[in-house]
Order: structure tokens, then C-alpha cells, then sequence
């Protein structure tokens, strides 16, 4: 629970997380949202802080089912 690591699906899936539960099913991950893929000031004046201001989520969660996975490996976290 709560280590950062990278998942493998049987379809050759990878997703790096945040472990956030685990149940008889499945593996839920906390996976950190990527902000700096989109420029939102092409679209939104003033870097999108109109009205009304909606904050990001900086994690979105995702459920993996336990018979997907191929490989799960701890990676090395650094704050």
C-alpha cells in the first residue's frame, strides 16, 4: 500500500502509480495527473484562471483487475 510502482497488463499496458487499495479483484492506483502536456493559455486567457476557477485533480484514480497484470515493480520515489 501506498508504494509507487509500474504496472504491466496482459496487453502490454504501462501505468506508473501510487498503490491506493487492493481487494480480492483488483488494484486500485492513484496515478498522477500530467499537467505540462497541454498549454492551457492557447485556449484559456490568462493561464485559465477566469471565473469560475475549478482546481485540477493532481492524481485520477484507476482500477486494474488482478488477472490483467503481468508484472508489477516497485520504482525508486523522490520528493
Amino acid at each position: 500500500m501506498h508504494r509507487y510502482v509500474m504496472v504491466q497488463t496482459s496487453d502490454g499496458t504501462l501505468q506508473d502509480g501510487f498503490i491506493e487499495h487492493v481487494d480480492d479483484d483488483m488494484v486500485y492506483l492513484a496515478i498522477p495527473y500530467c499537467a505540462g502536456e497541454v498549454d492551457d493559455r492557447a485556449f484559456f486567457p490568462y493561464g485559465g484562471f477566469g471565473y469560475p476557477f475549478f482546481p485540477r485533480r493532481r492524481f485520477y484514480r484507476r482500477a486494474f483487475p488482478l488477472g490483467a497484470l503481468l508484472a508489477l515493480s516497485l520504482l525508486p520515489f523522490y520528493y
